[in-house]
């Protein structure tokens, strides 16, 4: 299933190379910055590429695929974030902060995960009741007889989606 795409070709190619020219702005501005500083600001301007990329592509394809990456991006790019912010510390303090880095991408994950089960789910539940109704509507009909029938049935399956 895919949504419909708002985006055309040439749109499509404008706004990625201007994503591409965002990043680099973004990462010399992070030229400035000394130590562990530039890698945090190096690693935020590349999680803002990615999610921008991800959401340039949903929006020019339509996907659900692509609408699931979208998460999947975000929970990777603040997880190499708060990683990377993780090298001011040393010893346990490092350790720590790389586990609670890690728990936040897990739990980010598991988000978008539980996001992707929930709409399948929702999905499966609206076919079962569509069918559940088409099933109504079939039974209504049999009431009926020769050409009020056949019009019945056809009215239901195009009611109900079953061409």
């Amino acid at each position: 299933m895919a949504l419909a795409a708002d985006l055309s070709r040439t749109e499509y190619r404008s706004s990625k190379a201007r994503i591409d020219e965002d990043y680099k702005v973004e990462k010399l501005a992070c030229t400035a910055l000394i130590s562990n500083a530039r890698d945090v600001c190096i690693e935020e301007a590349k999680g803002r590429e990615k999610n921008a990329r991800a959401e340039l592509e949903y929006r020019y394809t339509g996907s659900i695929r692509d609408m699931d990456k979208i998460a999947e991006v975000k929970a990777d790019a603040a997880y190499a974030v708060a990683k990377e912010k993780c090298d001011d510390f040393a010893g346990n303090d490092k350790d720590v902060c790389v586990k609670e880095a890690r728990a936040v991408e897990v739990a980010a994950r598991a988000d978008a995960k539980t996001a992707v089960q929930i709409r399948e789910a929702k999905l499966d539940n609206a076919d079962k009741k569509r069918d559940a109704d088409f099933n109504v509507a079939a039974e209504r009909c049999d009431s009926l007889a020769g050409a009020a029938k056949a019009t019945c049935i056809m009215e239901a399956k195009a009611r109900f989606y079953k061409l």
